[in-house]
């Protein structure tokens, strides 16, 4: 047990001087260990969430990433970790999700407490410094995080296809659907006038909705249908509601859209020309953000960067490096 003790302090200590910080060891367990690519847990409000490092001996400035949802899991993120060649790219499940514990607690699950837990993990893996990246719900996730004075050692964001106004976000959903037949859009209001979601006839209508406009890619990577299998429903009920098109959780009255001038640091916009974050939402979004940017990929929708990524990747290298030169 000593052997095991100093073998994890060394870890940690290794992972602590590669990234500038100093992390609190006791809330910390490391499970597995392979080369530079570290996984465990971290003990934050609530319970644990599971974290993994790619990359954990590099000096430069970190990747962070925070998935979506909400509800989901880190696993169809998992093509960042190609960037773990030229710096440490750490994904973490949030508490509920994926590998994480799953707590039976609908309290926990709020904006507030999922900003605090991304300084919990900050502070547990050392991580003084890191390049922000956000995927949908997580894109709120970051906003918020450093919007809630907590943006010190944050270098950039990188908003893949963010939700930043709940209502906006139900407005782009319905004029997506809008755009199919009537049968789909019927069984859609059906099954949100009678709380029948699993009948075969809104299932077939997410499908052709998710087909369009989540993942055009056929069949779906093996990442994004781990991903679902995952999936957290008291997570995403709790929080956004019973489908894309409703939102009656925790979430509903959720704006950044006022604050978007207040954000302290660079940040990269990217979605799909199909995205349910469409390119015209995006574009508002970057002129409510002094020097911000935004590329959009043509052809693809909200997993763009599954179905464009080498493209997707070597915009999000270019930004970090042209961020990490700037004086």
């Amino acid at each position: 047990m000593l052997l095991l003790f100093l073998t994890v302090a060394a870890v940690l200590l290794a992972f602590c001087i590669t990234t500038g910080g100093t992390a609190d060891r006791s809330n910390v367990t490391i499970t597995k260990t392979d080369g530079d690519t570290h996984e465990g847990y971290v003990d934050v409000t609530g319970g644990r969430v599971w974290f993994r490092i790619d990359g954990a001996d590099s000096t430069e400035t970190p990747l962070l990433v925070l998935h979506g949802g909400p509800g989901a899991s880190h696993d169809y993120l998992e093509p960042l970790a190609a960037l773990a060649d030229e710096r440490p790219v750490v994904f973490y499940d949030q508490l509920g999700c994926g590998n994480s514990d799953r707590p039976d607690d609908p309290a926990l699950w709020t904006v507030e407490r999922y900003v605090a837990e991304v300084g919990e993990v900050r502070d547990a893996l050392g991580l003084s410094r890191v390049h922000l990246l956000g995927q949908s719900w997580g894109g709120a996730l970051a906003v918020e995080y450093v919007l809630s004075a907590q943006s010190e050692g944050v270098e950039s964001l990188i908003l893949s296809a963010p939700l930043l106004d709940a209502d906006r976000w139900v407005a782009d959903q319905r004029a997506n659907l809008a755009a199919f037949p009537d049968e789909t859009q019927e069984a859609v209001r059906k099954a949100e006038a009678t709380g029948d979601f699993d009948s075969p006839e809104y299932q077939d209508a997410m499908a052709a909705y998710y087909a369009r406009h989540v993942c055009r890619m056929d069949p779906w990577p093996e990442c994004l249908n781990r991903t679902f299998e995952k999936i957290s429903l008291p997570v995403y009920l709790g929080m956004w509601g019973p489908s894309e098109f409703t939102c009656t959780g925790t979430l509903q009255e959720f704006s950044v859209t006022d604050r978007l001038a207040e954000v302290p640091v660079l940040v990269l916009f990217t979605c799909g020309e199909h995205d349910e974050a469409p390119p015209a939402t995006m574009a508002y979004y970057q002129s409510l953000v002094p020097g911000s940017e935004l590329t959009v990929f043509k052809g693809a929708s909200h997993e763009h960067h599954l179905e464009e990524t080498e493209a997707y990747l070597a915009a999000v290298r270019e930004f970090m490096h042209r961020v990490n030169a700037a004086p």
